[in-house]
């Protein structure tokens, strides 16, 4: 989820500048911090990335965050091959939608959000519900965001596309997660001593159209005691 958010929070405040930037040879990078072997084995996959158009740099940076956490070399190498495989579906569910030619960014943002469990089919729902030429990172990214916290994808995926109907901004599009904690927090229990709690006789109380006891008036008569039998049994 950190790097879903991380990565909303980069395409906002990227320049069209940045989003141009050349890409550069990330070996000298990644040899100076993976085993000859690894760094080799991800450099592969960089390669591989780039020849099917897939934002080659994104792994590169993937691979230098697991190893700045100090995560096993081969662990890293498992994690890059799981994005790239990822993004190359995202791209593929963004095409089916409409978007034949998307940004570096939207098949990143669509890779990871994948990579949470988002469907391709969610992911090609939203490209073409999205308005025209609107960019889809954002989106992408806060969808996968709000299905990392517990919504289901279809609760999520028209959570944004309300959005982006009534043309929200990528800020106020960030600020989807947060209002789905706080509805989260107060959502009231449905399972366990909750429902149980809810569901119990005891506490119950009449229904409406009963009246309560207030007064002498409502308390029920007492009955009149039975006659005492005549002495030796006979009445």
């Amino acid at each position: 989820m950190r790097n879903l958010i991380l990565l909303a929070a980069g395409i906002v405040m990227a320049s069209p500048a940045t989003a141009q930037t050349p890409a550069h040879d990330p070996s000298s990078t990644l040899a100076a911090v993976l085993p000859p072997d690894v760094a080799q084995q991800v450099l592969a996959r960089i390669a591989e990335a780039r020849s099917r158009q897939l934002p080659a740099a994104a792994l590169e940076n993937r691979a230098l965050e697991l190893t700045a956490k100090g995560v096993a070399p081969a662990d890293v190498l498992r994690a890059v091959a799981a994005q790239e495989e990822a993004m190359a579906a995202g791209k593929q569910a963004l095409a089916a939608g409409g978007r034949a030619d998307p940004a570096d960014d939207e098949i990143e943002a669509a890779g990871l959000a994948m990579g949470k469990g988002v469907a391709g089919k969610s992911v090609s729902a939203l490209a073409k519900s999205a308005p025209s030429g609107r960019s889809l990172a954002v989106p992408l990214a806060v969808m996968a965001s709000l299905v990392d916290r517990g919504l289901p994808a279809d609760e999520a995926i028209q959570r944004v596309q309300d959005r982006l109907a009534a043309r929200a901004t990528d800020q106020e599009l960030g600020a989807l997660p947060s209002h789905a904690d706080q509805g989260l927090a107060h959502k009231p229990p449905t399972t366990g001593q909750g429902l149980a709690a809810t569901k119990r006789p005891g506490h119950a109380g009449p229904p409406a159209s009963v009246p309560t006891s207030a007064g002498t008036n409502l308390r029920p008569s007492t009955p009149p005691a039975p006659p005492t039998p005549p002495a030796g049994g006979r009445q």
